[in-house]
């Protein structure tokens, strides 16, 4: 498998630390509210990722946080007239439903910045014995152009970073790049005791220290959003490597911003949807789709439109699913004309997948390479089959799906006995030849939310929603 490395600018063949295991770490939510879509796009990403590394046999040890203390928890909770705790609770727990709606693995471990304090404070004052972070007035500052390497993954030399875009501006720093390791303790703050005395982590040093606690000093892949390559992964490198002497990450990356009606997402144009909400209107999983119908390194445009798309999309294959279920049912043990030619065809579809899904997790064709598999499911099935073409064909689909992580919400509809009746009923007035009953309950049937179809392989009935 190829992927492509921020760090280098270039795909690389995915060679792990440790010969079948993968060692990863993906950037969680701040846990001050809901996720919006842009939040759920790496989730997605990323979960799909790990799948896709165990399915080609790897053992994975997927960590993601959950940075439960920050200015903007701090500050929602002061609103709320709550602690930054019960805030990061409450968040966490929607975080988790949001997660399961989109059909996203909980990771090996979701650890949280408030749990490994001491961890922090270690190697913050490991970089301060080092000489390459200083105490003011209770504040840990990390010397940035004491790092030679600075600069590295966002390919930007020291002179052209500029202070002041998600970067703290203090009078008291030694110079306007260096970023903070500890704050010192201010006034209704949650805090905790250190060598500078009460304060709390910044943001950067918390990955850092729960990657070195759950993953080593030295980690295959390390992902997140475009957003984050600077600052806040640039500070993870020079912190992380000043304090070890050792590379941090073998591989960066890093997913696509989400745009609007073609506009960038922000609050101030009023363009700003909470996952939660898409999910109201469309359900979660059309919102899964769009996150891998595109390269995950491409931008992707939300659009009313666009999601209206995915959910059709869907929809074909749930019924090319369905439609491999119903024909199950009445299959004949022995094989159909031509089966033997077709269940060998399926072996070029999971080559065709993998071929995409090796080409830095290329997303968008593996899908093409499921709906490919689709038609040829859905031309076979204009003829009846027998079970092994069938069973085989609904394995693969079900592979494949498993590993994009789609198709998790099939199954569940279900019929009445008066619906059971009204569709024998007609089946006897056609079997009668009294189409006009025939078609007087088909329209009965239709108008109540169930629509008929007539297959070679006999009646099938699905719920119109």
């Amino acid at each position: 498998m190829k992927v492509y490395n921020t760090l280098t600018r270039q795909k690389e063949e995915l060679v792990p630390i440790t010969p079948g295991e993968i060692k990863m770490y993906a950037c969680g939510p701040t846990v001050y509210n809901f996720i919006h879509i842009g939040n759920a796009r790496p989730i997605c990403v990323f979960d799909v990722l790990r799948r896709y590394l165990e399915y080609r046999g790897y053992k994975v040890t997927f960590v993601q946080n959950f940075t439960d203390i920050d200015d903007k928890l701090i500050k929602k909770a002061n609103e709320e007239g709550v602690t930054v705790a019960e805030v990061a609770a409450r968040y966490i727990k929607e975080y988790q439903i949001d997660a399961e709606g989109l059909g996203v693995r909980p990771a090996t471990v979701h650890p949280k910045a408030t749990e490994n304090v001491d961890e922090i404070i270690r190697i913050v004052k490991e970089l301060e014995d080092k000489g390459y972070a200083y105490a003011v007035n209770g504040d840990v500052y990390f010397r940035t152009r004491k790092d030679e390497g600075y600069g590295k993954l966002s390919h930007q030399p020291l002179e052209d970073l500029e202070s002041g875009a998600r970067i703290d501006v203090s009078d008291q720093k030694e110079d306007p790049l260096d970023f903070v390791l500890w704050k010192a303790a201010k006034p209704g703050e949650p805090a905790w005791q250190s060598p500078w005395g009460m304060g709390r982590p910044g943001w950067h040093i918390e990955c850092t220290a729960m990657i070195q606690k759950y993953l080593g000093e030295t980690i295959d892949i390390h992902c997140g959003g475009q957003d984050l390559i600077f600052p806040h992964h640039e500070n993870e490198i020079a912190q992380a490597e000043c304090c070890t002497g050792h590379d941090y990450v073998h591989y960066w990356m890093h997913n696509g911003y989400i745009n609007v009606d073609n506009r960038k997402m922000s609050k101030s144009l009023g363009n700003f949807f909470t996952t939660r909400e898409v999910a109201e209107k469309f359900g979660y999983e059309p919102i899964k789709f769009m996150m891998l119908q595109a390269h995950y390194r491409s931008p992707i445009n939300y659009s009313l439109e666009v999601i209206e798309q995915c959910k059709a999309a869907l929809a074909r294959l749930h019924t090319c699913r369905d439609n491999l279920d119903f024909a199950l049912k009445s299959a004949a043990d022995a094989p159909a004309e031509g089966d033997g030619a077709l269940t060998a065809a399926l072996e070029g579809r999971r080559e065709q997948f993998i071929a995409a899904m090796d080409d830095d997790l290329n997303t968008a064709d593996g899908i093409a390479a499921l709906f490919d598999l689709a038609r040829d499911i859905n031309t076979a099935l204009a003829s009846p089959r027998g079970k092994g073409y069938l069973t085989a064909a609904a394995a693969l689909f079900d592979e494949l799906t498993g590993v994009l992580g789609l198709l998790y919400n099939r199954g569940g509809q279900s019929i009445d006995a008066e619906i059971e009746a009204l569709i024998e009923q007609r089946q006897a007035a056609r079997a009668a030849k009294n189409w006009a009953e025939a078609d007087r309950i088909r329209d009965e049937l239709k108008a109540r939310g169930v629509v008929l179809e007539d297959t070679p392989q006999g009646i099938k009935w699905s719920i119109q929603k």
